[in-house]
């Protein structure tokens, strides 16, 4: 059952899967000042947003 899990639920699949929520939780409280403009370009800021949560989702997953 642990092979199969392994096999269908890949560990970069449980980091994107972490690191969306992580992204929707700081998108939700950044969200005010992401889309004002102030910072960066909203879609790009998104973006790396997201990145930095699934690569701190990644560490968190080998760290655990």
């Amino acid at each position: 059952m642990v092979f199969g899990a392994s096999l269908y639920f890949p560990p970069i699949f449980k980091a994107f899967a972490l690191g969306l929520v992580l992204w929707l939780v700081i998108h939700h409280v950044l969200r005010e000042k992401i889309y004002a403009g102030d910072i960066w370009h909203p879609v790009l800021m998104d973006l790396a947003l997201f990145v930095l949560a699934v690569s701190v989702s990644q560490w968190i997953l080998v760290k655990w």
